[in-house]
């Protein structure tokens, strides 16, 4: 059966079912894990093709600096910036793209990173994938986490996790798939928040990117993925 057409099927409630295996397996997931927006945000920035791990040793650098803001970030050396953020891979784009993002908030909202924030999500949206460096998952991100707007944020564990329940296939893209979600859940930022912690947390520990632990699995019941290896197995 193709994804287009599984999709047809995935509606509120087996969404719903897929949410409540998750959480009765991992449990409320505190994400983001930041002590303020700023943080979030540039959590989000360097986040970008590399583990949370790397990234928190990144924070924990700028912390030590006193550069966990957008004014430390474009006060810093840029030469500065990249050795402490080197270890989230990519780390010269990286720095260009954390000053891009506080240069735009000092130019285009006077500094106030809340005047961003309280833009309407779609407007602000906008704004976000215009700054370099910025694409729909951290745009997404900013939006969810960092102003509280209920917004989908696709990443590599929701597609391979659906796509592994064979509700879509390998083609569908980020646009189609967040706006399935959005159209099959209530608006709600808090469930949106939660939804996304929790597949991360499953890609993460069981459906992995290779050998993933499928008899570990809560959502085993429901994969095709895992029954496919059960039959040829």
């Amino acid at each position: 059966m193709s994804g287009a057409k599984r999709a047809k099927e995935l509606n509120e409630t087996e969404l719903t079912k897929v949410f409540s295996l998750l959480y009765d397996r991992f449990g409320p997931c505190h994400w983001w894990p930041a002590e303020s927006v700023t943080e979030m945000i540039i959590g989000a920035i360097l986040a970008q093709n590399v583990s949370w791990k790397n990234v928190e040793t990144a924070l924990g650098h700028l912390k030590s600096r006193d550069l966990m803001s957008l004014e430390g970030i474009k006060r810093v050396p840029a030469e500065v910036l990249e050795e402490l953020i080197r270890s989230t891979r990519y780390y010269k784009t990286k720095a260009r793209k954390l000053k891009a993002f506080a240069e735009y908030v000092d130019t285009e909202h006077g500094g106030d990173l809340q005047a961003l924030l309280a833009l309407p999500l779609w407007q602000q949206r906008e704004e976000l994938l215009g700054i370099y460096g910025i694409g729909q998952e951290t745009a997404d991100s900013i939006i969810l986490y960092g102003s509280g707007q209920p917004i989908f944020v696709i990443d590599a564990y929701t597609k391979r996790i659906f796509q592994r329940l064979g509700y879509f296939d390998e083609k569908i893209e980020y646009q189609g798939m967040q706006q399935f979600f959005m159209e099959n859940l209530p608006q709600e930022a808090k469930l949106f928040n939660e939804y996304h912690a929790l597949l991360d947390s499953l890609g993460k520990s069981t459906c992995t990117k290779s050998n993933p632990d499928c008899s570990a699995c809560p959502l085993a019941e429901l994969c095709r993925y895992r029954n496919q290896a059960v039959m040829e197995g």
